[in-house]
């Protein structure tokens, strides 16, 4: 008896959250989740113009307002993603994908490196092991461009802040200009033949690796795997965050819209080749600079020249391409810069154009 009233008063003691399933606890979060985003607008209203007794009409009241309310905003969707995110890649592994790509025709698998990119875990640091995986594996080198090309530019936290912000249709844009960029620029260079531009170090390498074991995780593990990376990704990028949409507040309150109309509207024809050239040498995450390009379209920026900057950004980083010098010769990251910077262009004057 005395074992029976310790085992029940043992269950009272264990929160109620405890002892739900993985499921309806997930569930409960979304729904907080939720309930919490739908209120940041009008909290961030009540801050600003009631607590801080700011003018709605002022430069001032406009940027405090706008930053109260897109720093919580894109946090809890950065938390969103990175989660989601973080158990998809669970299941598409940098080993799983050498596999999937090995021995794939060139044109099939430059579609299926740019799919792959999006969900399989990339970073520039690790654009050197990957590189050396796939080359080991005897990927070709076209499809190896269309997964690194891929990888970093169609940024799944980019296309979720773009879906919250701007509307699925933006973010089908910028999804759909990223894949055809990443798949065309694979293609042309594969056409090329540029392996001779290769360091002759790497293909000594080929045949040399043993595939490695790919795990087999169960739920709750995979739950706790994407929970560790918004430890990880959101506890690293929030500086970001916060510096973009501070930037992006000054850029709503004080820029006069006419301002960016001028230099980086439709009717300036050189404004997507700055765009790419201002983007290039500057280096910031997708959550950094998704606010700034909220904040510039807001003031009159066109649609295309914002996304050829934002692509410039993210897809063209220099450390990347500085990290990608020891495996590769400069004629063949000359070919590379060339070919996406050609395709970012293309986009931009595209949609300049019919948008």
């Amino acid at each position: 008896m005395e074992e029976a009233g310790l085992a029940v008063a043992k269950r009272s003691d264990t929160p109620v959250l405890g002892q739900l399933g993985l499921w309806p606890r997930l569930a409960l979060g979304l729904a907080a989740w939720y309930g919490l985003y739908r209120a940041l607008e009008p909290l961030a209203r009540f801050l600003s113009y009631r607590v801080l007794s700011l003018s709605p009409g002022s430069h001032l009241g406009s940027s405090i307002s706008f930053f109260l309310f897109e720093v919580p905003k894109v946090l809890m969707l950065l938390v969103l993603v990175v989660f989601g995110v973080g158990i998809v890649r669970t299941f598409f592994t940098p080993e799983r994908t050498r596999q999937m790509l090995a021995g794939k025709r060139e044109s099939l698998g430059n579609v299926m490196a740019a799919g792959l990119g999006i969900v399989t875990p990339f970073c520039s640091c690790s654009a050197v092991p990957l590189f050396l995986g796939f080359v080991e594996t005897g990927i070709p080198l076209g499809v190896t461009f269309s997964f690194l090309i891929a990888a970093p530019m169609i940024n799944e936290v980019a296309l979720v802040l773009l879906y919250g912000m701007f509307g699925w249709r933006v973010a089908a844009v910028y999804l759909g200009t990223g894949l055809l960029i990443a798949i065309t620029a694979g293609w042309v260079i594969g056409r090329l033949r540029l392996e001779r531009h290769v360091e002759p170090w790497v293909y000594e390498m080929q045949g040399g690796g043993e595939s490695a074991q790919i795990e087999r995780l169960d739920w709750p593990t995979r739950v706790q795997r994407g929970s560790q990376a918004v430890r990880e990704i959101v506890g690293k990028v929030w500086p970001f965050v916060v510096a973009g949409i501070a930037v992006g507040a000054g850029i709503h309150g004080y820029v006069p819209a006419g301002l960016m109309a001028s230099f980086m509207g439709k009717g300036a024809w050189w404004s997507v080749p700055l765009a790419v050239l201002l983007g290039i040498p500057m280096y910031s995450n997708a959550a950094g600079i998704i606010p700034v390009v909220q904040a510039l379209l807001e003031k009159g920026a066109a649609l295309g020249t914002v996304l050829a900057f934002m692509m410039a950004v993210i897809g063209l980083s220099l450390p990347e391409t500085i990290i990608l010098r020891r495996v590769l010769r400069l004629p063949l990251i000359a070919v590379f810069i060339g070919v996406v910077a050609a395709g970012i262009l293309a986009v931009g004057f595209l949609f300049n154009l019919v948008l």
